[in-house]
This record gives C-alpha cells, sequence and structure tokens, in this order.
C-alpha cells in the first residue's frame, strides 16, 4: 500500500472556501484513480471526487460546481479546491488511491481530515 498524508482541513463559515492536499508516499501510476471521500456523522462515507487526469474527472452531484479535484502526477499529490462550501460538507474527509494491480485493486486511505461549515 501506499501511505498518503492529507491536510488542509478546518473550520470555516457558510460560503466559505477550503483546499484539501494529499501526497503520496511514492509514486502512483498516472492510470491509477486519486480521489477524495467523505464521512459525516452517523453516515456512510462516501465519493466526493476521483481523478485519473483533468479530462478524466468523477464528482459526486452533491458538490458540483463548487468543488473542484486535481492532480499532479509528478509529484504525486491530489488537491480538493471547495467553494461555496455549506454546513452539510461538514465531514471527516479521506484521501483515496486506486492502484490497479494484477492481482487486483490495491486501495489506500489517508488518516482523515475534519471539514467542519458553520452556518
Amino acid at each position: 500500500q501506499v501511505q498518503l498524508v492529507e491536510s488542509g482541513g478546518g473550520l470555516v463559515q457558510a460560503g466559505g472556501s477550503l483546499t484539501l492536499a494529499c501526497a503520496a508516499s511514492r509514486s502512483i501510476f498516472k492510470s491509477d484513480t486519486m480521489g477524495w471521500y467523505r464521512q459525516a456523522p452517523g453516515k456512510q462515507r462516501e465519493l466526493v471526487a476521483s481523478i485519473i487526469d483533468s479530462s478524466t474527472t468523477n464528482y459526486a452531484d452533491s458538490v458540483k460546481g463548487r468543488f473542484a479535484i486535481s492532480r499532479d502526477a509528478a509529484k504525486n499529490t491530489v488537491s480538493l479546491q471547495m467553494n461555496s462550501l455549506k454546513p452539510e460538507d461538514t465531514a471527516v474527509y479521506y484521501c483515496n488511491v486506486k492502484e490497479f494491480t494484477a492481482w487486483g485493486i490495491r486501495e489506500s486511505w489517508g488518516q482523515g481530515t475534519q471539514v467542519t461549515v458553520s452556518s
């Protein structure tokens, strides 16, 4: 597995912005997927956004038009720019990597970073 270290969480007022960053401990193949999930109290973990390259991204309907995911393949990092934040965006956000190997998908998770949006 790969070690993932997240940063950038915090407390922000509704309508504000935050940027999350995630750094991988080793190279990630450009064809593998990096992304962000979140888990709110009492709810299941859900996909927020994922990226393979700048033309291959996927967003949850609830964040489309507000969040933007980007990836720096050379630095093995993935970022999530979050704008127009809402109280319902409050959750622990987890960085995720899915590596497609000959033996199947190898999945790695970061430790999570708290995002709290106050109304």
